[in-house]
């Protein structure tokens, strides 16, 4: 068995741009950079790398992206990878490798959501009342898991 998965945190480097195919489906296209810092080991200075992720969502994932979603907001993307290829106008091959993102999670919080922290037992589908049963504080609103093999009703929207 084969297992193609990618789970990143990132922010967003542009506006989502959403696009419908002429079979009549929503694409939305964004682009994630996430940050890796460390200490090099030769000057003891702290290095920063980035690394830049193009991220495709369908359907009803791309018509929430695009709606909520804006420059610099923090996010959770779940999916796989997939390489394109294509030739290009020079008539050389093009090629492309994105995430399909199955699944994601507003971080920054939403329209009068008070989160903004990530919460792993968020990412895996618990409740912060699930994850920390003794908290003394009641946790913020938490914010909808959107899969793409569900079907969505807009009613159930909480924003």
């Amino acid at each position: 068995m084969d297992l193609n998965k990618v789970m990143i945190i990132g922010r967003l480097t542009r506006d989502p741009e959403l696009r419908t195919t002429p079979g009549g489906a929503q694409v939305c296209t964004l682009g994630i950079a996430t940050n890796y810092v460390y200490t090099n080991p030769q000057s003891g200075q702290k290095v920063e790398q980035v690394e830049y992720h193009n991220v495709v969502m369908w359907r009803k994932l791309a018509e929430i992206a695009a709606q909520y979603l804006k420059k610099g907001r923090r996010l959770y993307v779940e999916g796989r990878l997939q390489t394109r290829s294509w030739d290009g106008q020079d008539g050389q091959k093009k090629y492309r490798t994105e995430i399909v993102a199955d699944n994601m999670i507003m971080l920054d919080g939403g329209l009068g959501a008070a989160s903004g922290n990530y919460s792993p037992a968020a990412a895996q589908g618990q409740s912060p009342r699930q994850a920390d049963s003794g908290a003394q504080n009641p946790p913020a609103e938490e914010l909808p898991t959107i899969q793409q093999e569900e079907n969505i009703n807009v009613e159930d929207i909480p924003f």
